[in-house]
């Protein structure tokens, strides 16, 4: 997933150098092909950019109650062995 989202962002990088290199040229040019597809790259990176934010914070979600839950677990696994423990000690 990093790999592609790298390779993403590079992409999207190299686009917007060659729409900044585009700048310098006249201003009444009507949009051609090429700015065109930045725009459309541009707009693509911006939503993928916004559903990756909303997926990774729905997974640190997830992930938060899994440690919350993996925590209570735990601390009832920590009550049960001393029960025991002192049932076994009682018994002797």
């Amino acid at each position: 997933m990093t790999h592609v989202k790298n390779l993403f962002l590079g992409a999207v990088a190299a686009a917007f150098l060659v729409s900044a290199g585009a700048c310098d040229k006249a201003k009444e040019q009507v949009e051609g092909p090429a700015e065109k597809a930045g725009a459309a790259v541009d707009k693509a990176a911006d939503q993928a950019k916004e559903k990756a934010g909303e997926a990774m914070e729905k997974a640190g979600e997830a992930m938060k109650e899994a440690g919350d839950k993996a925590k209570e677990a735990g601390k009832e696994l920590v009550d049960k062995a001393k029960e025991a423990e002192k049932s076994a000690a009682d018994k002797k």
